[in-house]
């Protein structure tokens, strides 16, 4: 067996985060476009809808007078995936590291470009669910890598775990 270099799974997560990124920040440009100032559009009766706010705490909106928190939060936690990244040997890994990544990235645009002022930016949410706070393709990614990092752990998966191809003689032989 040879095993794939690190810079194979790197890779994999940092496209992975540009991926969620530019989704994120096409579908807040449009939520922007569409949404702000209108009335909610119904996706799936009332369990799905499309709306709008203004962000500029977390979930259920706390925090809100501390939003540079959050700033700095998401810039920690960038620095420590690209970090971590150097040494990824595992591609579920890197997918969930990625998402975790893009969605981290996401927010951190908002809350550094946007209004009202640098690194106080509210983010934009746009997706609606009953009994549920408003949130977006960026906090979507943030969940859903944490569970699979959840689930990784859980099953004794490491972000090290070596992976290996075939090589090229093994895959002949077959």
């Amino acid at each position: 067996m040879k095993t794939v270099p690190n810079v194979v799974y790197r890779r994999h997560l940092l496209v992975t985060a540009l991926i969620v990124t530019c989704i994120d920040l096409a579908t807040k440009a449009w939520a922007v476009a569409t949404l702000e100032n209108q009335p909610e559009i119904r996706i799936i009766g009332d369990f799905l809808k499309f709306s709008f706010v203004r962000n500029p705490g977390a979930a259920f909106s706390f925090g809100t007078s501390v939003t540079w928190v959050f700033t700095l939060i998401a810039i920690a936690v960038s620095i420590g995936i690209l970090w971590i990244s150097r040494t990824v040997t595992n591609k579920p890994w890197a997918t969930a590291l990625g998402g975790l990544l893009g969605g981290a990235v996401g927010n951190l645009i908002d809350r550094i470009f946007r209004s009202p002022e640098v690194f106080h930016g509210h983010v934009v949410d746009f997706i609606s669910l009953p009994n549920y706070p408003m949130f977006n393709i960026s906090d979507s990614a943030v969940v859903l890598s944490a569970i699979a990092m959840v689930i990784l752990s859980f099953r004794g998966v490491e972000y090290q775990a070596p992976n290996a191809l075939p090589a090229e003689d093994d895959a002949e032989q077959r």
